[in-house]
């Protein structure tokens, strides 16, 4: 069992909610867990690999709850449209083009992306998940994977989708778990929905569904089944399951005390939000019921990057102009949703904090840029001065994957090269298409 030591560093850890800074800490990991965090001994370890990370900054690998990895194919492919036209003149038509070899390469470029970003894990929720899987399994990170399933494809697609989950559950080391991923109660009738959460209590897994992204979609529910979308997941049983329910931005009162005491995670990409014109949560509220919130990239067709430096400060920031008020979601809150948030959400209790006990999943910051110093507030200084240019080192179960700017697992050449070989195919539209050519 290897030993890796991260000497003299500062260490972001958690006690309850509350984020605690601790300056020079020697961070001991042995096998692909945390076993100590201590004051920095002038007595090195033996037979121990050292990283010295004096001036650096120790964080837990993010976790982004809710993305659609391959979309990295059509980055900045649709910017300033609205729903309707992003779906049926953007998404449908290029979409209908992929193979699955393209969403591998896809998944390889997002994992480049989000492992540079300081991102360990993600759910992701598409198509062809095997060749994601693949992917996940190459770059060395974790992931909750759900391979997206429409009623109008039939049980028989379902079917296929519940033959991955058997297929690589606990895969990859253990670092791959794998969920149902009805798209959402607009384009799951609740018969469908009843099948598959009849599934994941067979299986013992959850399921990853949007759910209330839109006001339009509320008010559509309401006319064709007289409920809200939440309501439809609690009478269909995908509740009674754990549940990632992306965006959420529009349950009523109701809809939050349905939600309330079950093991549900809501994930929150805020600059999809602003990017289409879609609105905001009211996090307050959802905090106030004890709901796990966590942060999430979504898909770069409407937010660019695969960031979560830059969906953390915008959940700060879009908040507080929301209610208008200034003290709303603090910086000890933010952090909170940013690290430990995710892992509520992904239902992983062994990430999200550094701490003896827990997975090796740690990210090294460094603090040297003009723009981050000095440092008077370190939390603010995290939220809002660092952001994915200070990633110096990515451990993800124990292993190095990215050190000093460079991946260890993966090859960014060889990644472009395939990506932008498949671009003129990729980006041939045929507007006829509907959403009965998605690839299944």
């Amino acid at each position: 069992m290897g030993k890796m030591l991260i000497r003299n560093v500062e260490v972001l850890s958690f006690e309850g909610r509350k984020p605690i800074f601790s300056t020079g800490q020697d961070l001991l990991i042995e096998g692909n867990q945390i076993s100590s965090i201590e004051p920095t001994s002038p007595i090195l370890q033996e037979d121990c690999q050292v990283i010295e990370a004096s001036g650096m900054l120790a964080v837990p690998g993010m976790l982004n709850t809710h993305a659609h990895v391959p979309m990295v194919l059509f980055r900045n492919a649709g910017p300033d449209v609205n729903e309707n036209d992003w779906f049926n003149k953007v998404i449908f038509p290029l979409e209908a083009n992929l193979t699955p070899k393209d969403v591998y390469w896809g998944a390889m470029l997002g994992l480049a992306e989000m492992i540079a970003a300081g991102i360990t894990c993600v759910a992701d929720h598409y198509f062809e998940m095997d060749w994601v899987a693949k992917s996940v399994e190459q770059a060395g990170t974790r992931a909750n994977l759900g391979w997206a399933v429409f009623s109008h494809q039939g049980y028989g697609q379902l079917e296929k989708t519940i033959d991955f989950v058997e297929r690589w559950q606990g895969k990859a080391d253990g670092r791959i778990t794998t969920w149902l991923a009805p798209h959402s109660p607009y384009l799951c009738d609740p018969d469908f929905l009843v099948r598959c959460a009849q599934e994941t209590a067979r299986l013992g897994i959850g399921n990853h569904i949007h759910a209330s992204e839109t006001a339009g979609q509320v008010t559509l529910s309401l006319e064709l089944y007289g409920k809200t979308p939440i309501q439809m997941l609690a009478d269909t049983g995908i509740l009674d399951q754990p549940s990632i329910i992306a965006h959420c931005l529009y349950p009523t009162d109701e809809d939050l005390d349905l939600l309330t005491g079950r093991e549900v995670g809501i994930a929150q990409a805020p600059k999809t939000y602003l990017a289409m014109a879609m609105g905001l949560a009211d996090l307050p509220k959802y905090l106030d019921k004890g709901l796990a919130v966590g942060l999430a990239t979504d898909g770069v067709v409407s937010s660019c990057t695969l960031d979560l430096f830059e969906q953390m400060r915008l959940t700060a920031l879009t908040q507080k102009n929301k209610a208008m008020d200034a003290e709303v979601l603090p910086v000890n809150t933010v952090l909170d949703l940013a690290f430990q948030g995710g892992a509520r959400v992904l239902r992983q209790p062994r990430l999200g904090n550094l701490k003896a006990g827990n997975l090796a999943d740690v990210v090294l910051l460094r603090q040297n840029r003009p723009a981050v110093q000095p440092v008077i507030n370190k939390a603010a200084n995290l939220i809002y001065s660092l952001d994915a240019r200070d990633v110096d080192t990515v451990i993800c179960d124990g292993k190095l994957i990215y050190q000093g700017g460079r991946h260890l697992t993966l090859d960014l050449d060889e990644i472009y090269r395939e990506v932008n070989s498949r671009l003129p195919r990729l980006l041939n539209k045929d507007l006829s298409r509907k959403i009965a050519d998605y690839p299944g």
